[in-house]
């Protein structure tokens, strides 16, 4: 995997985002997004995924859209990213689109070593994942959650079960009491990656860790 790093590198506030080509491509766009939406200052890890299906999955699962299974590969890529978030008191928050939000979502019920989860459109349908959160306790101290407003209308019928799915795991975190947050963005999965994680990001700066 690479690892690009982005704004001070001394910051208190180190933002993990497990990255693909596409995310890199609006990178700099999404830094811009989070400066404008946060005085925070914050230093920005993107961990380069080597292969999404594998890496950010945490059990194996067949494929639900072209012919790559997941590999469930999810606890040695947490095992790498962890190496990047020492435990030396600043605040580390994990996020990420998509299937890395999944992951980042995942995480926090693996460690304790991420203050705040900021999952952007993250891919909750995934087998058995709402069972996870129905029976275990995030170890993070709040969590964004965000979704598309036409994802759940998709033609793939397990992926169209996107929102009955997110809506029912932001229930669960609320009746157990998680500082979170559900926010419906305009559009299909596709729209603004960029600035959807962003959005993440800066509510767990500004609202989620403060209050």
């Amino acid at each position: 995997m690479e690892i690009f790093e982005y704004c001070n590198k001394d910051s208190s506030v180190i933002l993990v985002q497990p990255v693909d080509d596409h995310d890199m491509e609006g990178i700099e766009n999404e830094i811009k997004a989070i400066r404008e939406l946060s005085d925070t200052d914050f230093r920005l890890i993107a961990v380069k995924v080597d292969s999404w299906n594998r890496d950010l999955s945490p059990w194996p699962a067949p494929a639900v859209f072209g012919n790559e299974d997941f590999g469930g590969c999810a606890s040695a890529f947490l095992d790498e990213i962890l190496k990047l978030c020492p435990d030396d008191g600043k605040k580390n928050l994990l996020g990420g689109y998509s299937l890395a939000g999944l992951f980042a979502l995942w995480a926090a019920y693996q460690t304790d070593r991420f203050a705040g989860i900021a999952a952007a459109s993250p891919s909750v349908w995934f087998p058995g994942f709402v069972d996870l959160m129905r029976d275990n306790a995030v170890k993070s101290r709040a969590v964004y959650l965000s979704l598309g407003d036409k994802e759940e209308t998709t033609r793939n019928p397990v992926m169209a079960t996107v929102g009955s799915c997110i809506r029912e795991g932001y229930d669960i975190l609320k009746s157990q009491n998680v500082r979170c947050t559900l926010a419906w963005n305009s559009g299909n999965h596709f729209k603004e990656a960029d600035l959807r994680t962003a959005r993440a990001f800066a509510w767990l700066m500004n609202e989620g860790l403060n209050k």
